[in-house]
């Protein structure tokens, strides 16, 4: 099987660096992946400038690149680029959650809705700020459980986040609110940042992404490219000018 492995935190993260080396058990890997950090650039790609490319060292065993680009430019690179099959696409492990509203700014997400459009089985990785301990020990048991029910028969993309402490794993949906909020500061005269802060409001639904982890449960959320507002369509489709 041939895995490209792509993120959004940069070509020596610590979660990059360790799906890399737990994905080569699974086959042949290649990593693609931005140079610096990419987290926030949701799925904007570079179609009016020139940016660097070269060949990387990861990990033994493993080829690498490294592209002053986002991560959707990196599955676009490895796919018209390369011009190559992968049979896999792994985006990871990210930085922090990407749950709920926040998952329309992920890059790491990005990734696999690109991934998506080459018809690449699509699987993005994210956990919790404080470690990567909780990925690190569920790797192995996310993919069995992928595997023994045939997930990607019924959807070819779907995004996982760990807890810090995982104690199951819960098919779930999108939450419709988002994890963080931003307020803005001025840093000096002229020049404003976004500081981030939690939004959750400790509920327990774990049938939603955020709630699952909040409460100790990897979440696995199959996902869609689709846009189109299918409940709309169907009442407006015979609509004639």
């Amino acid at each position: 099987m041939k895995i490209l492995i792509t993120n959004d935190d940069g070509i020596r993260s610590e979660g990059l660096l360790l799906l890399a080396e737990w994905a080569k058990k699974l086959g042949d890997v290649t990593v693609i992946a931005p140079a610096l950090q990419q987290s926030g650039s949701s799925h904007g790609i570079n179609i009016q400038t020139a940016f660097a490319c070269e060949p990387a060292y990861v990990i033994p065993g493993v080829r690498g690149f490294k592209l002053d680009a986002s991560p959707a430019d990196c599955v676009r690179y490895a796919t018209c680029g390369l011009g190559e099959h992968f049979d896999l696409l792994l985006a990871g492990v990210n930085c922090g959650l990407n749950t709920g509203h926040d998952i329309a700014y992920s890059a790491t997400c990005a990734a696999i809705f690109e991934g998506a459009y080459w018809g690449i089985p699509s699987l993005a990785f994210s956990t919790v700020f404080e470690s990567f301990a909780g990925a690190r020990q569920s790797l192995d048991r996310v993919w069995k459980f992928l595997q023994k029910r045939k997930l990607f028969d019924h959807n070819l993309i779907y995004n996982i986040n760990f807890p810090l402490k995982p104690q199951g794993i819960r098919i779930t949906r999108q939450k419709d609110a988002p994890y963080y909020l931003d307020h803005f500061e001025e840093v000096k005269k002229g020049f404003i940042i976004a500081r981030g802060y939690s939004a959750y409001q400790g509920t327990s639904d774990l049938t939603v992404d955020l709630d699952a982890v909040m409460n100790g449960y990897i979440s696995i959320s199959p996902l869609t490219v689709e846009r189109t507002a299918e409940k709309a369509w169907k009442r407006l489709r015979r609509m004639r000018e």
